[in-house]
């Protein structure tokens, strides 16, 4: 994705935070040994092959809003296509498959490359829940997230 579609969908997430209200139904998150997370689907649409010029293979788009309690974690996972998030509340730990965390705090916006390569992983180390509002442009028939082992520096920490 080019850096103008990627601040545009930077924007759209943080417009969709404004929008979470909106309730559209339920979700959950599918990591690897998660606790303490919970989410919900704000909106969501499927876009038709060849409708929009830079997504010709058409997608799956959804918002969804995520909450991970204080010591909570989504459990090591990857996503297929792209993934803007916006931290709404507290401060995430995201963790990649390095090991070397990222840290972002209320007001940050960031998103995961897609592919088994960009394993991460998201904690909250704090002691407020880490509310994240998620955009997800995942191609047809891809779940938002697949479930992936620790990488080994995980397992040796």
């Amino acid at each position: 994705m080019t850096r103008t579609i990627r601040a545009v969908a930077g924007a759209a997430v943080a417009a969709a935070a404004l929008l979470a209200p909106v309730f559209v139904g339920p979700a959950t998150a599918d990591a690897t040994t998660s606790t303490g997370v919970s989410s919900r689907t704000l909106a969501h649409t499927d876009i038709p092959v060849g409708l929009v010029p830079f997504i010709p293979q058409g997608a799956h788009v959804e918002v969804t809003e995520t909450t991970i309690a204080p010591g909570g974690t989504t459990g090591w996972h990857y996503h297929d296509g792209e993934t803007f998030a916006f931290v709404r509340q507290g401060t995430l730990t995201h963790p990649e498959s390095d090991c070397t965390p990222s840290i972002y705090p209320t007001g940050s916006i960031f998103s995961d490359p897609p592919g088994k390569k960009h394993v991460h992983e998201g904690k909250n180390v704090g002691e407020v829940p880490v509310v994240i509002v998620f955009l997800y442009v995942t191609p047809p028939g891809k779940p938002l997230s697949q479930d992936a082992p620790a990488p080994a520096c995980a397992k040796a920490s």
